[in-house]
């Protein structure tokens, strides 16, 4: 990705992440395997044979729904982005958790074929780690959520009006979480990481 010559690094981190983010999340999809594997095509990616999805709606929801994020991570308003899968009592079963750190006083340039080498990492770890993976019901469904340090004015920024509050049942008991893969290193900390209920939760659900 080139970065234009009155981009911020803020701004050029951003959207590098959100390009990952996109391509990430249709990973996770895939591999969770909740649609036919005809459902998705190979493409490359930073180097990395990665699978996009061919349905147009899939694509423009996962498309629509990180490029809306865009402003706010530029920001540092996101904290944590999640690909969350529910049973049919719509009760979260798993969690896929990108959690993100945009340095906001990173005046460098910004070396994108670094961070991409970085990000490219996070595609090959996840490509391989359904073993960590819990088994999901048949009918399961998922969605995307954001997680904000502080929200957005809404006044000011078209994206922020496409994310509303979630009604989405919460966990009671802290979840289990299994680490993926982090990396720490100006400008961007990244922490890819499952998180499972405990057993206790599912007892008492």
């Amino acid at each position: 990705m080139e970065r234009k010559d009155n981009q911020s690094p803020q701004g050029e981190i951003a959207g590098i992440l959100v390009e990952f983010l996109e391509v990430a999340i249709t990973s996770v999809v895939y591999l969770k395997g909740i649609y036919p594997s005809g459902a998705f095509e190979r493409r490359r990616y930073m180097n990395v044979v990665v699978q996009r999805a061919r349905h147009p709606q899939l694509r423009e929801y996962i498309h629509s729904a990180v490029s809306g994020l865009l402003p706010s991570i530029q920001k540092g308003l996101v904290e944590r982005v999640a690909v969350t899968f529910f049973n049919t009592d719509n009760i979260p079963m798993e969690r896929f958790i990108f959690k993100l750190m945009v340095n906001q006083s990173f005046g460098l340039k910004v070396e994108g074929s670094d961070l991409e080498f970085s990000l490219r990492s996070f595609l090959i770890k996840l490509s391989v780690s359904q073993p960590l993976t819990t088994v999901l019901p048949r009918d399961c469904r998922w969605e995307i959520m954001a997680y904000f340090r502080s929200l957005p004015q809404v006044s000011t920024s078209k994206d922020a009006e496409m994310w509303i509050p979630t009604d989405t049942k919460q966990w009671q008991q802290p979840p289990l979480i299994t680490p993926i893969k982090s990396m720490n290193s100006e400008p961007l900390g990244l922490q890819l990481y499952l998180e499972h209920p405990s057993p206790s939760e599912l007892v008492s659900g």
